[in-house]
């Protein structure tokens, strides 16, 4: 029989719950991209019907280590938020305003599709 998560969380040592949090916050602060499609409720089906494209569009973009900023921010725009590009410093975090036309974008155009 399932229990209720507030039941288990009760129980849990303050230790354990911190440890619990401060996992949390981490992966809520950091997420590959198909991660964060998957937080969103989007299947590779629904995001390349979005963005229209192939499945295996989507599958290959997920995979990269390297794209295009607009197609990055076409993904999340895709996903419903809005994509920020900041650099992060030791005493400080800048937010880069070379890519603010990006935030401007309506409409999500679609990318290309892919070849074969």
């Amino acid at each position: 029989m399932a229990k209720n998560f507030n039941t288990l969380r009760d129980k849990m040592s303050p230790e354990s719950l911190a440890r619990a949090r401060a996992k949390a916050a981490k992966y809520t602060e950091e997420m590959a991209l198909d991660e964060l499609r998957a937080a969103r409720d989007l299947t590779q089906e629904t995001l390349a019907e979005l963005l229209n494209v192939k499945q295996s569009a989507i599958s290959k973009m997920e995979r990269r280590t390297d794209m295009y900023v607009t197609t990055l921010n076409k993904i999340v725009k895709a996903m419903g938020g809005d994509l920020c590009i900041e650099a992060v410093f030791p005493d400080g975090r800048v937010k880069i305003s070379q890519f603010g036309k990006l935030r401007k974008i309506q409409k999500v155009r679609p990318l290309r599709k892919a070849a074969g």
